[in-house]
């Protein structure tokens, strides 16, 4: 990749909006580094890029998909996540929920720009929880 590439510039993260990425949330606390922010790297297979704000449909969605995000593991400093709580979500797995219909809301302005290689922004406008 170039260094040009949202997902591999490691400056000033942008978000989908073209501002600074703002923290998405800090409790629960969310990214792949676990540092509030879904700022990714290359080591994030997974691109954790989009603030999601938590459903019970999605939460619901994304435990029968093999991703239980609810149950709290407290080995892995997990409380489980429930309605309302902000999480980094797997950009591919909002995908799959949009098209299951129970895509959670986003925040836009803590929605990482590496988002738009994936997501139309215009798509991420009508999900915005903003």
């Amino acid at each position: 990749m170039a260094f040009d590439d949202p997902v591999e510039r490691h400056g000033s993260p942008r978000n989908v909006l073209g501002g600074r990425l703002t923290a998405c949330s800090f409790d629960p606390r969310t990214g792949f580094y676990r540092d509030g922010c879904c700022n990714t790297g290359p080591e994030d297979i997974g691109l954790h890029l989009v603030c999601a704000v938590m459903t019970e449909e999605f939460l619901a969605f994304s435990k029968k998909r093999g991703n239980d995000l609810s149950t709290p593991r407290p080995k892995h400093d997990f409380k489980g996540l429930k309605p309302g709580d902000r999480w980094c979500l797997c950009a591919l797995r909002w995908v799959e929920a949009l098209q299951a219909g129970v895509a959670p809301p986003l925040k836009l302005e803590a929605t990482n720009e590496a988002t738009l290689l994936l997501i139309p922004l215009e798509i991420l406008k009508r999900h915005s929880a903003d």
